[in-house]
């Protein structure tokens, strides 16, 4: 299936059925694996949703920017946020993020699973450029389908994604310059997720952390 990823797709899905369900959503387990061991500092959260991730990250020292173009996710985001105590250490943005553009530059660049409205190796390119000197870039996507044989699992819980919002490792690590970067994480990973009335769905991730040289 094709889908624009634009505004009014995303709008569309945090008006259905799944809204309760994302909203509710637990931190990406990789996410905790990637950073858990990093400096807090500065944080960009690329496509927040309901905000899970930024909450995590809040919640660990950080302070945080959170973006992501549903104004009723960032709803969601904001009302967890401040149900956590943490409202006061996150910043949530309504944007665009194919012509957004931040007023700095972060220690921490991340993303989960987002999809803008383009293709998805330029939007990778995009967040990399939004990395500190020394900072670190984790991005967290769907791994391709030609890379897992299966047709199941992505993250979101509906249809699976276009191939053209998918990636493998090296795919995101060959836009990554060794000049400017080191890269210290690039890897495929599947994990089982339980969703609605117990069902097992296994999720096919690709896995990039890399850092930006001083």
């Amino acid at each position: 299936m094709t889908h624009s990823f634009d505004k009014e797709y995303w709008d569309d899905i945090w008006h259905g059925d799944r809204a309760a369900s994302m909203g509710a959503g637990q931190t990406n387990p990789h996410l905790i694996r990637e950073v858990s061991h990093l400096k807090p500092g500065t944080a960009l959260e690329a496509g927040c949703g309901a905000g899970a991730e930024a909450i995590w990250l809040a919640q660990s020292g950080w302070q945080v920017t959170a973006a992501d173009v549903a104004a009723d996710a960032l709803a969601i985001a904001s009302e967890r946020a401040a149900a956590s105590g943490v409202a006061e250490r996150v910043e949530w943005v309504e944007a665009d993020l194919s012509v957004w553009e931040p007023h700095a530059q972060y220690d921490l660049v991340t993303t989960h699973y987002a999809h803008p409205a383009m293709p998805q190796l330029e939007f990778y390119d995009r967040l990399a450029t939004w990395v500190a000197p020394a900072g670190t870039l984790l991005i967290v996507g769907h791994l391709h389908p030609e890379h897992h044989g299966s047709g199941t699992g992505h993250g979101h819980g509906d249809d699976v994604p276009p191939a053209s919002a998918s990636a493998t490792a090296g795919g995101i690590t060959a836009r990554l310059d060794p000049a400017s970067w080191g890269i210290e994480t690039a890897q495929a990973a599947d994990r089982t997720v339980t969703g609605p009335g117990g069902h097992e769905t296994v999720i096919h991730d690709v896995v990039v952390r890399a850092r930006r040289h001083t």
